[in-house]
């Protein structure tokens, strides 16, 4: 699968995609990264630690969060991943679900878009991403947590997801499938999907796996969103062993190491 000028082996390896929320209001890390230069020095720091993607955010989506203006939002990513293009050589994520944000990305040089509502919540998002000929991670979702057979729930609702993909005109070696650990779900329910993560192989498309510093790691370990590290590098080390093709992370040096190591005792 190509991500931008990248080749990336999703078979056989785990990649990290490395968050840059550019908020003021997320929930592990908000307003650090606001600032253009901020913004780039973290990136830098993630390039360096081994992030293979960055995945910028304009709008947090934690639980509760304020939803902003599609204005706003281009405001706020659309300089960032101009930048992060002309100063690195390295694929960017645009996480949004509006298909006019996105439009604006792709234009400043995004190379994936990642859309928390799997193209549910945005009619026109599908053809955007079609139009451009990019690749995408659809994520698992819902408004409420309200399932009669969950595992199998999830997998029918990514392939409604699938669907409208193939329709729009995404190409099959286009799209990544995201569980969307922490959304539309129930404590229960993230550790019960970060265990059987492997069952959306069925679908045959990569898996990227982010659970990183969610509170299903803050209730477990009863620790605020900064201490989330070990907590986030044990999902980490779960999902290569899973086969997940990607984890999207803050910590990224931490998840870095734990897929070499977990990678090297898999394939000795």
């Amino acid at each position: 699968m190509f991500i931008g000028n990248k080749e990336f082996d999703t078979a056989s390896h785990t990649y990290i995609m490395g968050i840059l929320n550019v908020t003021p209001d997320s929930f592990s890390d908000g307003g650090d990264f606001r600032a253009l230069d901020n913004a780039l020095k973290h990136t830098e720091e993630m390039i360096k630690d081994g992030a293979d993607i960055i995945d910028v955010g304009g709008e947090s989506t934690r639980p509760g969060y304020h939803m902003i203006s599609d204005e706003e939002e281009m405001e706020r990513v659309v300089p960032v991943i101009e930048s992060i293009k002309k100063e690195f050589d390295i694929p960017v994520s645009l996480d949004t679900y509006k298909s006019a944000v996105a439009k604006a990305g792709i234009a400043a040089g995004a190379d994936l878009i990642n859309d928390i509502w799997g193209l549910k919540y945005d009619p026109k998002m599908a053809a955007v991403i079609a139009k451009a000929n990019l690749p995408c991670c659809l994520m698992h979702n819902r408004k409420e947590p309200n399932y009669t057979d969950f595992l199998k729930d999830v997998v029918n609702d990514l392939k409604e997801t699938v669907l409208l993909a193939k329709k729009a005109g995404i190409g099959e070696d286009k799209m990544i499938l995201d569980p969307g650990v922490g959304f539309g779900k129930t404590y229960e329910h993230n550790l019960q999907i970060i265990r059987s993560v492997e069952v959306l192989k069925e679908l045959g498309y990569p898996i990227l796996l982010g659970t990183s510093r969610k509170s299903v790691i803050g209730l477990t370990l009863d620790v605020p969103a900064k201490e989330r590290v070990a907590g986030t590098v044990a999902t980490t080390v779960l999902g290569v062993m899973k086969g997940c093709a990607f984890v999207r992370v803050h910590d990224v040096k931490e998840n870095a190491q734990a897929v070499k190591m977990t990678e090297a005792i898999l394939n000795s």
